[in-house]
This record gives C-alpha cells, sequence and structure tokens, in this order.
C-alpha cells in the first residue's frame, strides 16, 4: 500500500501562489454570498475584462520588480502610446495597422530610456520612472491638446469585440491578456532568460560574476515591458473605443497592486506570473464584488490600500524568516 507524502500540503502550502490562490477563492466565496449576481458568467466575463489593460501593464511591471526594480511611468507610459496610435490613424490617415505597430514602437522605446538610465547612469528605478512618468504625462497633453480621439478605424477596437462561450460573451482582448501571461510565464520558467532575470533580482554582483551580462539585461528587461505596455494602450483603445489623454493616471499603482498580492517580492528575485495573474483577478474581483454590494468607490481604494500593507508584511516577514 503506497505510503502518503506528509510534507505534499506543506509544499503545496508554501508555493509562491498558495496565498494569493486561497485569498482569490476566499473573496469569491464571500462575494457570491453577498450577491447573487457575482456568480454568473457575464460577470466573471465583466471582471476580466476591467483587468485585462492593468493585468497586461502587472506583466511588464512584474518583469521589472523581478529585477529589484520598480516602473512608476507605465500608465502614463499607455496613455501616452494610446494617444500616438489613435491621432496617427484618424488625424494623419495612417494605416491602422502602422499606427499601431507606431503606438508599440513608441512604448518601447519609453522603456528603452528607462533602462538605459537605470544602467548606464546607476539611478535609482523609483527616480527614473517617477521622471519619466512626469515626461509621458506632459507629452501626452501636449500632443493630444487635451482632446479625445474619437471615430477609430475597427482594426483598433478590434480586440473590444467578443465571442461567445458557453452562452457568455468573452473579448478577443481578454483573450490576449490571458496568452500574454501564458507566453511570460513560459519565458521566465522555462528558459535561460528567464533564470537570468532571477538571479539578477537575487543579487546582481553574484549575476555579474556568474557571466550574466547584467546592464544588457537590464535594458531588455525594460524594453520589453514598454513593449508590453504599448499592448496594454491597444487593449485599453479597443475596450473605450477612444484615444483618452486622461487615461491611465491611476494604473500605475493599481499594476503594483497586483504583482504585490500576486506574492512577487518587492525586493527581487522571487514571484511568477501566475501569481500576478491571480493578484490582478484580486483586484477585479474586490472591486467588482464591492460594487455589486453598493460599497462606494472610496471604500474600495481603502480595502485595496489595507491589502497591499498585508501583502508586502507577509513578503518581508517571510524574507526575515528564510535568512
Amino acid at each position: 500500500m503506497p505510503v502518503l507524502d506528509a510534507t505534499l500540503p506543506r509544499r503545496i502550502l508554501s508555493t509562491p501562489t498558495a496565498g494569493p490562490l486561497a485569498a482569490l477563492v476566499l473573496a469569491c466565496v464571500f462575494f457570491s454570498l453577498q450577491s447573487d449576481q457575482f456568480l454568473t458568467g457575464g460577470n466573471f466575463s465583466l471582471i476580466i475584462q476591467q483587468v485585462m489593460v492593468v493585468g497586461t501593464l502587472a506583466i511588464g511591471q512584474t518583469l521589472i520588480i523581478l529585477t529589484a526594480g520598480i516602473d512608476l511611468s507605465n500608465g502614463a507610459i499607455m496613455a501616452f502610446g494610446g494617444i500616438v496610435m489613435t491621432k496617427l490613424a484618424v488625424d494623419h490617415g495612417m494605416p491602422p495597422l502602422l499606427a499601431i505597430a507606431a503606438g508599440l514602437a513608441v512604448c518601447a522605446g519609453f522603456g528603452l530610456i528607462n533602462g538605459l538610465l537605470v544602467m548606464k547612469i546607476s539611478l535609482p528605478p523609483f527616480i527614473v520612472t517617477l521622471g519619466m512618468l512626469n515626461v509621458a504625462f506632459a507629452l501626452t497633453h501636449i500632443y493630444s491638446q487635451d482632446q479625445t480621439v474619437t471615430d477609430l478605424p475597427p482594426a483598433m477596437t478590434f480586440l473590444g469585440q467578443t465571442f461567445t462561450v458557453g452562452g457568455t460573451n468573452v473579448t478577443y482582448g481578454s483573450l490576449l491578456t490571458i496568452l500574454l501571461f501564458l507566453l511570460f510565464a513560459y519565458l521566465l520558467g522555462q528558459t535561460a532568460w528567464g533564470r537570468h532575470v532571477y538571479a539578477l533580482g537575487n543579487s546582481p554582483e553574484v549575476a555579474r560574476l556568474t557571466g550574466i551580462r547584467t546592464g544588457r539585461l537590464i535594458v531588455g528587461v525594460y524594453t520589453l515591458a514598454g513593449l508590453v505596455y504599448g499592448i496594454a494602450a491597444l487593449l485599453l483603445v479597443s475596450r473605450t473605443g477612444v484615444g483618452d489623454p486622461q487615461a491611465g493616471q491611476t494604473d500605475n499603482l493599481d499594476s503594483i497592486t497586483a504583482v504585490v498580492l500576486g506574492g512577487t517580492s518587492l525586493f527581487g528575485g522571487r514571484g511568477t506570473m501566475l501569481g500576478t495573474l491571480i493578484g490582478a483577478l484580486i483586484v477585479g474581483v474586490f472591486r467588482n464584488g464591492l460594487q455589486l454590494m453598493g460599497v462606494p468607490s472610496i471604500y474600495q481604494t481603502l480595502i485595496t490600500g489595507i491589502l497591499v500593507i498585508l501583502a508586502v508584511t507577509v513578503d518581508q516577514l517571510s524574507r526575515r524568516r528564510n535568512r
């Protein structure tokens, strides 16, 4: 008769995503008891649509936080990318696909500049991205002249269209977000590049001594993150149907919230894309559930802030215990 491994439950509970997953399940159970509308296919589709933009931003944020950095500029970069692609297509008559490519390139360029400043001048990521937040924010309002761009070509709103699964409407953008999470989960978990990212976050000096070209890796991570922000810009444009210069003003903090709630350490070197996806869903579930309960939005922000503090506290206590 086979003997059960007594350490299996302990190993499962010790995985980085166990806590966030348990929190997500408990939140779903709680809100399902509070509202009959919560456990419906349409509501879950709405939650995924609500988190797809922040979730995509959180993918790039995860890459940067794993290197022990942080990006405060991602929401502003996304907003500028959205304005660039929509104005090029609507005001300048550029073919939509080419305009989208230009918007993606602009966002990747912002990421490249962030990475070069962090690597070449050794500026703290917090300071670099705080400055870039203001630069991107200002450029968005200057270039758009504070005007919302409307009448977008269908190619720019395609990802906001839906298809039906089991009687539930699902947007193509939601599907793209999930595919991006799967792609980056594979890159981090199954490639040498991913192992190098974790090594850089754990100890830049040790990573350098083992032959990892840390400078090039940092620049590559920030540039790739910028490209992902460009995809988030396209998702936002497709969902709203406009180019909005006011977009993304709190999405940088929301993306950090999703990453932290997903169990990624702010000190770098530890975390997973699955955890970030769960973290983004936790944010979406809490906001959706509280809305269904009629809780004012200011209290939703309050609860989200408390969740972030708790998540960081748990991370800090875990680090101390493992020393």
